[in-house]
C-alpha cells in the first residue's frame, strides 16, 4: 500500500519540478541511490522496472525508503501492463510511470487512487492520457519528440496540461531552462543526473550535489 497519498505525489512532483529515475539490481547500491537524491532534496524518486527480479529489489527498496526517508515517495516506471502496475503497487508503489499510455493502467491506478504519468508522443496521446485522469504526462522520449518547442506547441491550444519530459534532459542549466520556460511542470532525469561512474565508484555524495544543484537551477529558473 502506498505510504503517500496521489495529491501528495502530484503536488510534491509539480512543487519540486524533478523526478529522479534509477535501476539498479543491488537492493543495498539501490538503497544508497535513494539515501543520495533524499540528502539533496529530492523527494519523488522513481525506481524502473527493467532488470530481472526488479519488483523483488523494488520491495526491499521500499520498506526501506519508509523506514528510513519518510518523506520520500518512491514510485516505479517502465510499467505497459496493468498486471505488472498491481504488483508494484501491492509492493508499496506510491505511482506508476510508464513509457506509454495503457487505459488498463490508468484503471487500476485510478482505483486504488495512485498518479500514473504515461509516456505519450503526440497532443492525440497527451489528451487521451488526460481524458482517463492522467494529472501529469510522461513526454517521451522528450527529445525525440520534438523537445521544448514540442512542449511550447502543446500548451499553446492546451494550456492546462501538466508536461514532465523524460529523455533528453540533461543536468544543466541551460538545458533546464530550455525545457521550463517552454512550460514543463516537472522534468524526469536519469543517466544525467544519477551518473552510473559516480555510482560505480561508490560516489554518492556526488550524486547529492548534482541533485542539490539541479533543484537549485529549478528554483532559480522558475523565479522562485
Amino acid at each position: 500500500m502506498a505510504s503517500h497519498s496521489r495529491l501528495e505525489v502530484l503536488n510534491s512532483t509539480i512543487d519540486l519540478g524533478l523526478v529522479p529515475l534509477f535501476y539498479h539490481k543491488d537492493v543495498e547500491t539501490a538503497k544508497k541511490i535513494v539515501a543520495a537524491c533524499a540528502a539533496g532534496g529530492a523527494r519523488v524518486i522513481e525506481f524502473t522496472n527493467r532488470g530481472d527480479f526488479a519488483c523483488q529489489v523494488f520491495t526491499e527498496l521500499s520498506r526501506y525508503a519508509v523506514q528510513a526517508h519518510p518523506e520520500v515517495m518512491l514510485g516505479v516506471g517502465s510499467v505497459v501492463d496493468a498486471p505488472t502496475a498491481a504488483m508494484y503497487i501491492a509492493s508499496g508503489a506510491n505511482f506508476i510511470v510508464g513509457p506509454m499510455l495503457n487505459p488498463d493502467v490508468a484503471k487500476v491506478c485510478n482505483r486504488r487512487k495512485i498518479a500514473y504519468m504515461p509516456g505519450c508522443g503526440s497532443l492525440t496521446e497527451i489528451s487521451q492520457a488526460e481524458e482517463l485522469g492522467v494529472e501529469i504526462v510522461k513526454v517521451f522520449p522528450g527529445s525525440s519528440v520534438g523537445g521544448p518547442g514540442f512542449v511550447k506547441a502543446v500548451l499553446g491550444p492546451c494550456p492546462w496540461s501538466r508536461l514532465m519530459p523524460t529523455g533528453g534532459v540533461d543536468a544543466s542549466r541551460e538545458n533546464l531552462e530550455g525545457w521550463f520556460k517552454a512550460g514543463v511542470a516537472c522534468v524526469g532525469m536519469g543517466s544525467n543526473l544519477i551518473v552510473k561512474e559516480l555510482v560505480a565508484a561508490g560516489d554518492f555524495a556526488a550524486i547529492t550535489a548534482k541533485v542539490v544543484q539541479v533543484l537549485a537551477w529549478i528554483k532559480e529558473i522558475r523565479g522562485r
